[in-house]
C-alpha cells in the first residue's frame, strides 16, 4: 500500500511539474507577441534563460496556484489579453510614468484599492526576503535585479517594480492563492527568494546555493 501511495504521489508530482513547464511555454508564446519600444528585445530570443528563470519560480508554487494561473493565461488568450505584455506595461508606472499614463493605463484593467493594499503587503515581504538573501549570498545577489522601486531607471527595472507589475496581472483568485502562499512561507520561516534561486542554480547544474555562491567571481 505504501509503495502504491508513493507511485501516486510521484505521478501527481510529475503532472504538477509538467504544468509548470506548460505555463512557462505559454508565457513564452505571449512574450513573443509583446512589442518593445525600439524593436525586439534580446531576451525575447533567449528561450534557455527565460525557461530557467520562469520555471525556477513556478516550481516553488503550490499546485492550486499553478492551476489558477494557467487558467489566467488561457482566459487571457480567449479575450485578447496578453498578460506578459501587460506586466511590462504596468512596470512603466515607475520607469516611464508619462508613457504609462498616456499609452498603458487607459487600456489595462484597473485594480481596486483593497487589491493594491494587499499586493503591497506581499511585495514588502518579498522585498525583505530578497534583501535577506542578498546579504547571505552577496555574490549571487549581485546577479539579481536592483532591489527597490526607488532605484529604477529608464533602463533598469527593480525586483520590486517587476513583482508589482506581475502581481497586477493575476486574477483575483490567483492573487488570493498567491497571498496565502506567501503568508504560509513566512509562517514556516521560509524565504521565497532563496527557494527560487536554489531552483535556478540546480537547473544550472550546481549542487546547491553554497556551491553556486562559491563559484561566482
Amino acid at each position: 500500500m505504501e509503495q502504491q501511495m508513493d507511485s501516486k504521489q510521484q505521478a501527481q508530482q510529475g503532472a504538477d511539474d509538467d504544468l509548470a513547464e506548460r505555463i512557462v511555454r505559454h508565457e513564452w508564446e505571449q512574450f513573443q507577441q509583446t512589442d518593445n519600444e525600439g524593436g525586439r528585445a534580446n531576451c525575447q530570443g533567449n528561450w534557455p534563460i527565460f525557461h530557467q528563470m520562469r520555471l525556477s519560480q513556478f516550481l516553488t508554487w503550490t499546485p492550486p496556484l499553478r492551476r489558477s494561473y494557467a487558467r489566467d493565461l488561457d482566459r487571457a488568450d480567449q479575450i485578447g489579453r496578453n498578460l506578459v505584455t501587460e506586466k511590462y506595461g504596468r512596470m512603466m508606472v515607475s520607469t516611464a510614468p508619462e508613457d504609462y499614463q498616456r499609452s498603458i493605463e487607459p487600456f489595462i484593467p484597473a485594480l481596486s484599492q483593497p487589491r493594491i493594499e494587499n499586493q503591497e503587503q506581499v511585495i514588502a515581504q518579498q522585498v525583505a526576503w530578497a534583501d535577506d538573501f542578498r546579504q547571505r549570498y552577496p555574490k549571487l545577489g549581485r546577479e539579481m535585479r536592483l532591489l527597490t522601486t526607488a532605484e529604477d531607471t529608464s533602463e533598469d527595472t527593480s525586483f520590486e517594480t517587476y513583482l508589482r507589475g506581475e502581481l497586477g496581472t493575476y486574477s483575483d483568485n490567483t492573487f488570493s492563492l498567491y497571498r496565502v502562499f506567501v503568508q504560509n512561507l513566512k509562517a514556516q520561516g521560509r524565504n521565497l527568494t532563496e527557494e527560487t534561486i536554489r531552483n535556478t542554480v540546480l537547473l544550472d547544474g550546481f549542487a546547491g546555493l553554497d556551491e553556486a555562491e562559491a563559484q561566482q567571481r
